[in-house]
């Protein structure tokens, strides 16, 4: 199992289980909040309608599908905001941007503007923490509670890891934060790496 959990494979759960325990957790999550750390170039999101026009070459559909769902994040960030804690994220950067990477930046963006803030890093600020391999895809709900998200060979979410002991979970959220404090801001990164960019050719 990777460095940052220390040998313990958590508990795996199968999307129904993890999806529901995450929805009943997440809006009693108290300070510090919400820390994900997210190190994977690719992924797959063929429930997203967005993603299916960029996966088909739709590049301008799936921004103006993007931009529509502004009131949305808009209500759910100010939901999160009411219920008294944030959402913070560290976006792991390889350069040249993968296609994907290149449409979900657009989507942390709009988050980012709407109070989701994310931090951007390169592969060098995890390289230390990466000897047993890639850094996991890990959230932290205060510091009781942490999931990884498990992928098939697709890059489809296919279930969770769960874990519940607080020195674990602790530990990984001070370390998802630190990184964030010494990463840039997204909508700096994003107007000076991905803005300028043309279209990504996809296949």
């Amino acid at each position: 199992m990777h460095d940052l959990t220390g040998g313990d494979p958590g508990e795996r759960l199968s999307l129904d289980d993890y999806w529901a325990d995450f929805e009943d957790r997440f809006w009693k999550s108290a300070a510090p909040g919400f820390w994900k750390l997210e190190r994977q170039q690719t992924f797959k999101e063929p429930y997203d309608e967005g993603w299916r026009a960029f996966a088909d070459g739709r590049w301008e559909e799936s921004l103006r599908i993007l931009d529509a769902r502004r009131p949305e994040f808009r209500n759910y960030y100010r939901r999160i905001a009411d219920n008294g804690f944030a959402t913070r994220r560290v976006r792991v950067v390889e350069q040249p941007l993968t296609p994907y990477l290149q449409w979900e930046l657009h989507v942390l963006l709009l988050r980012h503007e709407h109070g989701g803030l994310t931090s951007v890093v390169g592969p060098d600020a995890v390289a230390a923490a990466e000897s047993g391999g890639p850094v996991p895809e890990i959230y932290t709900l205060g510091t009781e509670v942490m999931y990884e998200a498990v992928y098939d060979a697709d890059g489809v979410l296919a279930a969770a890891r769960r874990w519940r002991d607080p020195e674990l979970v602790g530990r990984c959220q001070a370390y998802i934060e630190s990184l964030y404090h010494d990463g840039e801001p997204l909508d700096e990164f994003f107007a000076r790496a991905v803005a300028p960019l043309e279209p990504p050719r996809v296949g």
